[in-house]
């Protein structure tokens, strides 16, 4: 039996997707090898991208943000933490007619079919590929190994132990501070508020070919928050992030790649979910309103909605933009992000935001180039028309 829709993996973005098409009449399937897995990992997107559809009691928290580079700077706008059980709760229980499907999708032979690892096969008009980064219908994907991966390591401690770093009501986007005492490939301080008297102090290689080891980031941020009078707990929780900035876009026959998967990973934050869950409901109407025309016609629709012409020249821009951190020399990263900052808040929010404003994010960068010093200028100049970096040696 064909249904509607298949959409490969539970996370946010495809238990999103898959509540929209539900609502929208679609027979609506939702593959993953382990359904009842709680989502594990940390949340955040600024306040101002929260989708209204979102209750209240979804976020956990939310604080100014700030950053420190050379100097510090206020970033204007509040940063929200969800509460992540919370979040799974609510997406779930808008699942409505939702069948769930228990298995690990391994690739997609031909249009509208899903191999699976046991054997069998799922046929579905689309099919979605929702899978994270690690794109199971994609199999062009390029090894871990070889891509540009922010990766970071993090303690969960009182928040009361740490108003040396961040105060309360105040979230730290990025401290690029080498208070851990290293030299070398540069890191940054990560912490916000995770509600309930926590807070979340994480060490983070914001890009790096290949990633940055857990092992160089847990002893950086030992250190870092030993010289700020903090110590953790033996006991306290801890979080560890990995996942690629630079990966292509998913160009399967016959497979949409939404969330993660497609990838709407910004390179310069890390975020998705937000864009995921803005963009859930129009791919889910795009979907209902055309499948009556055909396959293509409904993949068509839905591909243009995830990938407009204006957020592939921003995909393009921000790649140019990752290049150049990748080969900006190590003690001149934080030059970098005290020109960024000191941009006018709307260009700043352009960039770190827009998929689809291209005319906005060309003047943002424009200015950036007008205010940054020469060597600066020749690292953005370079990373458009060089190929990308190699892996740097551990």
């Amino acid at each position: 039996m064909r249904m509607d829709v298949l959409i490969v993996g539970a996370g946010p973005a495809g238990v999103a997707l898959a509540g929209a098409c539900a609502r929208l009449g679609l027979d609506t399937g939702l593959l993953d090898p382990a359904p009842d897995r709680p989502w594990t990992a940390t949340y955040g997107m600024w306040s101002r991208e929260l989708p209204a559809c979102l209750p209240a009691s979804v976020v956990a928290a939310s604080a100014a943000g700030r950053a420190i580079a050379r100097t510090e700077h206020r970033l204007g706008w509040e940063y929200a933490v969800l509460d992540v059980p919370a979040l799974q709760a609510h997406l779930t229980g808008r699942l409505g007619a939702v069948r769930w499907h228990r298995g690990r999708a391994i690739g997609s032979p031909t249009p509208g079919v899903v191999d699976l690892a046991d054997g069998s096969r799922l046929h579905a008009a689309v099919v979605v590929d929702a899978g994270g980064q690690r794109r199971p219908l994609d199999p062009a994907t390029p090894p871990s190994t070889a891509a540009a991966a922010q990766t970071a390591y993090g303690v969960v401690v009182d928040a009361d132990e740490a108003t040396t770093l961040a105060a309360p009501g105040e979230a730290l986007f990025m401290d690029w501070r080498a208070d851990h005492g290293e030299r070398g490939w540069p890191t940054f301080l990560y912490a916000v508020p995770l509600g309930a008297g926590r807070i979340l102090l994480e060490e983070t290689s914001l890009a790096r070919r290949p990633g940055l080891s857990m092992t160089t980031l847990r002893r950086r941020l030992h250190a870092r928050l030993a010289r700020h009078g903090i110590s953790v707990p033996e006991d306290a929780p801890t979080e560890k992030v990995s996942f690629p900035l630079d990966q292509p876009r998913h160009r399967t026959a016959g497979v949409l790649g939404f969330g993660a998967a497609a990838p709407l990973v910004h390179p310069a934050t890390g975020f998705s979910v937000a864009s995921a869950l803005r963009l859930a409901p129009r791919v889910a109407d795009a979907l209902a309103t055309n499948l009556p025309r055909g396959q293509g016609a409904a993949l068509a629709a839905a591909h243009g909605i995830v990938w407009p012409r204006s957020a592939r020249a921003i995909h393009r821009f921000r790649r140019i933009g990752l290049e150049a951190l990748l080969r900006m020399p190590a003690d001149e990263v934080p030059d970098f992000f005290d020109t960024f900052f000191s941009l006018p808040p709307a260009h700043r929010w352009t960039y770190l935001t827009s998929r689809d404003d291209v005319m906005a994010t060309a003047v943002a960068m424009a200015h950036l180039f007008r205010i940054a010093n020469p060597r600066l200028r020749g690292h953005l100049v370079g990373s458009a028309v060089r190929r990308p970096v190699s892996a740097v040696s551990p």
